[in-house]
This record gives structure tokens, sequence and C-alpha cells, in this order.
């Protein structure tokens, strides 16, 4: 006979699976509804296209439903209608680069506050062309002379490890020398110290590295390419003291994806110019951004400066993972939170974190993850690993296939969701994890 407290709690759990259908009942509908079918089965681009069949499928290759953010192997993130308009008027005129880089990067340093700024190709590029300025100036003789740094200050400090970024810093000609704490920055720099690179954007220990920068004559580049939304970190980086920063055009700002901004000390941002496309002879020169690009990233710095828009982005990215929250967990043995990170650290927008018992439902996040990739429409959710790189993505199977010693949890990013894909989302990941929960107890 089974025990009164076990009875007791399979009511209680009963109770609980019941009220979370409940709460879900209105998306089941809107889940089996007709219009929802024709939703899921075209994208919102007037073509006709669907997942199924468009112009990427002709090509055999196969559209994913982006639940892991704005990386670059997943081609960062969807550009705005405002932006298309904007590249697409700005595609019927030829122009001078030299003056529209000279206007844009008025427009955008009067947009945040800062001296000067330049429109680049992503955050990548913005970090070669700060370190040839910092390296070669404005001197034709050494911009020409790059990447040997002979006769100049070649040396670039990197706050911390080093990272898969700081090749756009060694292709320049600069020699790397690791500063892996704040206090080991005055022993690293020497009097051929061109630059000091970090990506630590936090108040604290930012002030700390500029307190020995300022005094040594050292421009500091800080490196926060998806440091937006909120659009308040464009401003407020212009003020923080540091020489160069730059931000991704293509990740949050959801502009061109080969786009970026560096920003910052004027006499640096004209060096940086000088060093870049369409400078012939520059080490940057193939780093090329079109007119097309620079109208396209003013645009959409344009649009997130409305104070509005802000709000209204994260209301409707709450309300996606919302719903992908309640669908998840009427699969009992599951549990979904929604949390939005610090604004001051990037990225900020509402994140769902999925998790449940791996020896109860013999699924570790991983093989999930594997399951949502390989269906259809294809949909790509974070595990806690990606395929970015070179040799990440030659041992994928290995990855999907580990004994999982990791949290076991899928994340979804809602920065980077269309509308009506937090339905199929939720959908899938539910069937998915009930079907592996039927089959352990079976």
């Amino acid at each position: 006979m089974m025990q009164p407290e076990r009875v007791f709690q399979n009511n209680v759990n009963d109770r609980r699976s019941f009220m979370k259908l409940l709460a879900a009942a209105p998306l089941f509908a809107s889940i089996g509804a007709r219009s929802f079918a024709s939703t899921v089965a075209a994208k919102a681009t007037g073509s006709g296209d669907s997942f199924t069949n468009n112009i990427y499928t002709q090509l055999w290759v196969r559209p994913v439903i982006n639940c892991v953010g704005t990386w670059t192997y997943l081609t960062a993130s969807l550009e705005l209608p405002e932006v298309r308009e904007a590249m697409e008027r700005a595609s019927h005129y030829f122009v001078d680069l030299y003056e529209l880089q000279d206007a844009a990067g008025r427009h955008l340093a009067q947009m945040c506050g800062a001296e000067a700024a330049m429109v680049t190709s992503g955050s990548a590029g913005a970090i070669s062309a700060g370190t040839a300025a910092c390296i070669a100036g404005s001197d034709p003789k050494n911009i020409y002379q790059l990447p040997d740094t002979t006769g100049m200050k070649g040396e670039v400090v990197m706050m911390g490890p080093r990272t898969p970024w700081d090749s756009c810093i060694r292709l320049i000609g600069a020699k790397l020398i690791t500063a892996l704490t704040v206090d080991d920055l005055p022993g690293a720099l020497t009097p051929q110290t061109a630059m000091v690179y970090t990506t630590w954007g936090d108040e604290e220990r930012l002030q700390e590295i500029l307190k020995v920068t300022k005094p040594a004559g050292v421009p500091v580049f800080l490196d926060q390419a998806g440091h937006i939304p909120p659009y308040s970190n464009f401003t407020h980086l212009a003020k923080c003291g540091v020489e160069l920063f730059c931000i991704s055009g293509g990740k949050g700002l959801r502009g061109p994806q080969v786009s970026g901004m560096l920003v910052g000390r004027k006499d640096l941002i004209e060096a940086a110019r000088y060093n870049y496309n369409p400078w012939e002879g520059s080490i940057c020169r193939p780093m090329k951004v079109s007119k097309e690009e620079i109208m396209g990233l003013l645009a959409a710095v344009n649009y997130w400066s409305n104070p509005q828009v802000g709000s209204t982005k994260g209301g409707i990215w709450q309300r996606q993972m919302d719903r992908i929250s309640k669908l998840v967990t009427t699969v009992p043995g599951v549990q979904a939170n929604i949390e939005t990170p610090p604004s001051e650290k990037g990225n900020s927008y509402p994140t769902l974190t999925v998790s449940w018992d791996k020896t109860k439902f013999g699924m570790t996040a991983p093989q999930c993850a594997r399951e949502l990739r390989e269906g259809k429409p294809r949909i790509d959710v974070w595990a806690g690993f990606n395929f970015s790189g070179v040799l990440a993505r030659e041992v994928l199977d290995k990855l999907y296939d580990s004994d999982w010693s990791g949290p076991n949890q899928v994340q979804i990013f809602s920065v980077t969701l269309g509308p009506g894909e937090d339905l199929i989302v939720g959908n899938r990941l539910r069937q998915v994890l009930d079907k592996a929960r039927k089959k352990a107890m079976a």
C-alpha cells in the first residue's frame, strides 16, 4: 500500500501540473490555431519564404531559430527594418568615403558625448584600427611600415589572460604583454608600451587601471562589443575616462553585422582613420565598411537612442520568455527561471534558464540541444558551449555526446528571437523533454 505522505505528495504534484497546464492553455490554443501555422511557415519578410523554402535552402543551408544570442557564427542578429531601409537608400549614390566617415563620426560622437568616432568592420576591426592608431599614429611612413613596428612603440599590454581576439592586436605587429591583475600593470608598462587593452568595464577595476595609465601617458582601449542594449551604456562609456572604446554594430544594436564603432580621443580616432580603409597602403585597408553599412549603423544608433524603444523591446522580450517558461514547465520535473543581467554588464535582456534532473529524464542539456538543432525547424539553444571556433566545431559530436559535468540546463536568450518564434521554441522544447521523461519512466 502506498504511504499516506507519498499519496499526498502525488496529489500536490498532480495539482501543480494541472495548474501549469491551465496557465498554458491559451498558448496551446495559439499553437493549434491555423493562423499560427501560417506564422510558423512564413517569415515576416513579405517574400513568401519559409523555414523550409527560402534563399538559403536553395543552397542546402538550413536557417536557425537563434536562442543563443548574438554570436558571429550565427550571423549575430537580424537587421532592424529601419537599418535595411537606410542601407537601401544609401545604395543609390556614390560618395567620398573620407567625407562620409568624417560626417558619420561627428554624428556618433555627438550622440554619446565623445570627442570623435568612426565606423569600423565590427568590433574586431575597431580593435585593429585602434591598435594601429596607438602604434603608428598619423605618420604616413609609419602607417605603410606596419606590421613592422621598428622605431615605434610596439608593445600592447592585455589585462587578464590572452583571448581569441588578441589576434586583432597581433596582426598590426604588436608584441603582447599580459597583466593578469591590476597590481601587475605597473610592472608591465615599459617605454615601448603603445596601448593597454581590456574588457574590464566595471567601474572599480577600470578606474584602478586608469590611475596607472594616465600618469604614464598610455592610452586604454576598452572592448565592450556586446554592451548595447541598453543604449545608456553608449553614453556612459564616453564618460568613463578611457581613450578608446568599441561597440559592435551587428549584435544588440541590430545594425549591419559587419559594422562597429570606434569611439574616443580625437587625435587617436583621426590616426585610426588614416590606418583604415580607404587609405591605400594601410594595414587595415582589407577591413572595408561600405557606405551602406555606415548609414545602416547610424540608423541603428538613432533607433535605440529613443528612450521608449528600450522599454518596449524589454517588455516584448519578457513576454516571450514568459510564454516559453509556461510551456516547458507543463512537463513535470522541469524548472524555469527568467533573469535580466544588470545593465552595466551589457547584453541586458531577459534570459530564460530551463533545468531538469538528468538522471530522471535520461537526457543531458547537450543531448537536448542536439535534438533541437537537428529538428525542423532548426533551433539553437545555449547548453554551455559555442561552436564559433574551428576546434570547437571539430569536436561537435563529442560535446553533444559527452558525459556532461556542467549545469544540466539550457538557456534561451530573448534578443535574437523573432515574432512567434517563442511559441515554436517553447513547444519543441516541451515535446523533447516530455518524450525523454516518459521514456525514462517506461
